[in-house]
């Protein structure tokens, strides 16, 4: 509306649809207790305690378990030609398919590792680099308990250091040391790697996004996507994509989220041929996912993401808006279960130990 003022369109979008179902799927932390006379709340990860009604967030695993029994008015499933694995879609929303158990857990447990170890690495950009510049090798020195320190320059002397592969780089003057070599009155300031590697939020492989910009910086230093991680990305396009073309993968965007985490809700507007899919690949702790309209005012849709399914949204569903209010750790562990097995050796634990309580999320995209 023609002059309405920043807070009442701020109150305005509270009232839509779609923030109704963010707040309704959200975690709410129960309140401390005051006083001793006070009753303990409960210690489930839902708005009171994990009573909350979710009942209508769609299961398709359970769907897909069920079989032939008949499915939910709106969903459709459809059995692709060359593509081996089951895929279901709403009526009304064209372009949205999802597709449960894309992923083996071997897989998963590759792509869990490579998300943690490899992609953040520069020239890949994080939520860190702007404050810290390049960091490399953050999974190996957070597994070190080693120290960031930034260290003071004396004239004519430049920091530097080596990554892993024997190269010699800058670093901002930020460099991982052991707790016991921080130089007495050399550092002013300093953090732990296992606090950085907590605080990562999202990384960018292929062509970088500039997230203050919301466009893509061809001018960024950048690889090209993994070939493996292209692969899978091409093959598991086919049911989104025209007869006999093929997914062209840019660029990825990696979101990591910690249990208390929300993707508010959002339209992927910045790629310039709407036909092609987003893939989407989910690892670790399970999430809701709402899918909604055009418009927040448009009832959104909740579903359940499990690690190792794969979303692809193209056409007319990249005009929806969509959105994460809630990811689900603690008693609900079991979600991730069967990655124990393959996560259990020594060099393992830091990274059994993150995704039993994080969500990874993988999106690859054709920019052009």
């Amino acid at each position: 509306m023609y002059g309405e003022t920043e807070p009442a369109a701020a109150a305005a979008a509270e009232r839509t649809a779609f923030r109704r179902a963010e707040k309704q799927y959200k975690l709410y932390k129960p309140p401390k207790p005051k006083g001793r006379a006070r009753s303990k709340r409960g210690s489930g990860q839902g708005g009171g305690g994990g009573g909350e009604d979710l009942s209508s967030v769609i299961d398709f695993h359970a769907l897909l378990a069920a079989g032939d029994g008949g499915l939910p008015a709106g969903i459709g499933r459809s059995e692709l030609a060359g593509f081996d694995r089951p895929i279901f879609c709403f009526l009304d929303r064209p372009g949205f398919y999802f597709i449960p158990g894309a992923l083996s857990i071997d897989e998963q447990c590759y792509w869990i590792k490579e998300s943690l170890k490899t992609f953040p690495q520069p020239p890949n950009r994080t939520n860190l680099t702007a404050l810290y510049g390049p960091i490399f090798d953050l999974l190996t020195a957070a597994k070190n308990q080693k120290i960031l320190v930034e260290v003071k320059k004396t004239d004519g002397q430049e920091i530097s250091e080596q990554n892993s592969d024997g190269r010699k780089i800058h670093s901002n003057n930020f460099k991982f040391i052991e707790d016991s070599e921080i130089p007495k009155g050399e550092v002013y300031r300093s953090t732990a790697a296992t606090t950085l590697f907590r605080k990562l939020r999202w990384s960018t492989l292929g062509l970088q996004f500039d997230w203050s910009k919301r466009n893509y910086d061809v001018s960024l230093a950048h690889n090209k996507i993994p070939d493996a991680l292209a692969a899978l990305a091409k093959m598991m396009a086919i049911p989104a994509m025209p007869s006999g073309e093929e997914f062209r993968p840019e660029a990825a965007i990696v979101n990591y989220y910690s249990p208390s985490d929300m993707l508010g809700g959002h339209v992927d507007d910045m790629e310039a041929d709407w036909t092609r899919p987003i893939v989407s690949i989910s690892l670790g702790c399970k999430c809701i996912f709402l899918l909604g309209g055009k418009t927040r005012d448009e009832i959104p849709i909740a579903m359940y993401l499990r690690s190792g399914d794969i979303v692809l949204m193209a056409g007319e569903t990249r005009e929806c808006f969509h959105g994460v209010p809630r990811i689900f750790t603690g008693s609900d562990d079991e979600e991730i279960s069967a990655l124990v097995s393959q996560l259990c050796g020594e060099d393992d634990s830091f990274i059994l130990n993150y995704i039993q309580n994080s969500r990874i999320n993988i999106n690859i995209r054709q920019v052009y």
